[in-house]
């Protein structure tokens, strides 16, 4: 039970050691490029969420003229 108990706590350290290697091989993109790309995506969830809206509200307005 006691070498047990010893085997997770070296198994975690070395995973620990492990990921800590795949962290050194990162390679992260420059901060214009992260700001670029972040504001792309707002824009573009943006644009896409307004246009379901519009689509939305034509179609409730289309469904209430069928049905009133």
């Amino acid at each position: 039970m006691a070498e047990g108990g010893n085997d997770w706590i070296a198994r975690s350290r070395q995973y620990i050691r492990e990921v800590q290697g795949e962290f050194k091989k990162i390679t992260w993109p420059p901060q214009a490029e992260t700001i670029n790309g972040t504001i792309s995506v707002i824009v573009i969830v943006s644009l896409i969420a307004t246009f379901l809206g519009i689509v939305d509200f034509g179609l409730s307005q289309v469904m209430q003229m069928v049905l009133g």
